[in-house]
């Protein structure tokens, strides 16, 4: 079965009477102009696939922020794993969108194709058994996301802990969202006005969760769902906060997301993982914003099981995907986009996965 075209998108979207509805309430709106950033990588694909920023009226403008947790990895991070991955007697497990990532020496693929044991997997489960069934090896395995994943891998390391698999190992790399928002608030050269905030985070976290970057910063923030209608709809819930001057985190989401988040998955993680400050992409180091793997699981942790020098590492030349990443620059203003930078020949992350916000414009939106 294969994705139906831009324009067919663009054409069901358009021609819903329900949207044309939320349309022309925006539009007819007597507030100012005001800047709302997305913060999840799958409402920055649904916003292109179906031209929700070029419908937005002249007076809102839509930018695209950290919410992609590929993109958002620092070099130093992808080289870190790439290092471990080229060490004697490693089977390096990652998702899929890792392995195309570029590195600044190399990408994964191409540290496999130079004899490293590089293999895709669908869950950290998938690791696990492998580190089962190769005992002679270290299975490392890298762990990208946010709040999202976090839990199941905390789950996989607490099996491996239990069942004494101690062949298996995780670079954690996880982030965690509500820092970052803070962190993009107290950034002078943005002046964010308003957050859509993402359903599958917030699921975990609760939307809570955003409640101090409402009250700190005077910043509205609504968890929308990931489809047009519900985009549209978070929008003029926005747009009405904004209006009326408030700032209050509200839950269009609520077939997703219910108050507290889930308990169950926050006790896992806070079980295996404990904050740290860790560098994203485009941002610096953020204090707290990170998970590293608690001292009682020590023995399955990566960066104390392998020593590896990344003192080379580096941004890639002429990528501006930080800049993309915190809705400073887009896409196209990159004089890589489209040239020496597409999807076949990716420089930055931002072009490689599902989530990027480089890949949706080039799909989409340019």
């Amino acid at each position: 079965m294969t994705e139906a075209s831009p324009l067919a998108y663009l054409d069901e979207f358009r021609d819903s009477p329900r949207i044309k509805e939320l349309l022309a309430r925006l539009r007819e709106r007597r507030g100012g102009p005001f800047k709302i950033m997305e913060v999840c990588g799958t409402h920055t694909m649904a916003i292109s696939r179906h031209g929700i920023r070029q419908a937005m009226p002249d007076d809102i403008t839509l930018l695209s922020g950290p919410g992609c947790p590929v993109c958002v990895t620092s070099n130093s991070d992808i080289d870190t794993f790439i290092e471990i991955a080229a060490s004697p007697g490693v089977i390096a497990a990652s998702f899929g969108d890792m392995l195309r990532v570029p590195g600044t020496r190399m990408g994964l693929a191409e540290a496999r194709s130079g004899g490293a044991d590089v293999r895709i997997v669908y869950s950290p489960l998938d690791a696990l058994t492998m580190a089962r069934e190769n005992p002679g090896n270290a299975v490392v395995f890298f762990g990208v996301g946010f709040e999202t994943t976090a839990p199941t891998v905390a789950a996989t390391l607490l099996e491996a802990a239990a069942t004494g698999v101690d062949n298996f190992f995780v670079h954690s790399v996880h982030k965690l969202v509500p820092p970052a928002l803070a962190a993009l608030c107290a950034m002078p050269d943005l002046a964010i006005d308003a957050f859509l905030c993402p359903g599958h985070v917030t699921a975990i976290i609760g939307p809570e969760a955003y409640e101090p970057v409402a009250r700190d910063f005077g910043i509205p923030s609504v968890i929308a769902g990931f489809e047009p209608l519900d985009i549209m709809l978070s929008l003029n819930m926005i747009a009405a906060q904004v209006d009326e001057a408030r700032a209050e985190v509200e839950l269009q989401y609520t077939r997703g997301v219910r108050p507290g988040g889930n308990p169950a998955a926050m006790d896992l993680m806070n079980r295996v993982f404990q904050p740290r400050d860790t560098e994203w992409r485009g941002l610096g180091v953020i204090p707290g914003s990170g998970l590293s793997i608690r001292e009682e699981f020590a023995a399955h942790d990566a960066v104390r099981r392998f020593e590896v020098d990344v003192s080379y590492s580096r941004e890639p030349k002429g990528c501006i995907c930080g800049q993309i990443l915190t809705g400073l620059k887009t896409p196209r203003d990159c004089r890589l986009f489209r040239k020496a930078c597409s999807p076949d020949h990716p420089v930055g992350p931002c072009m490689v996965s599902s989530e990027g916000t480089c890949a949706a414009y080039f799909q989409y939106e340019a």
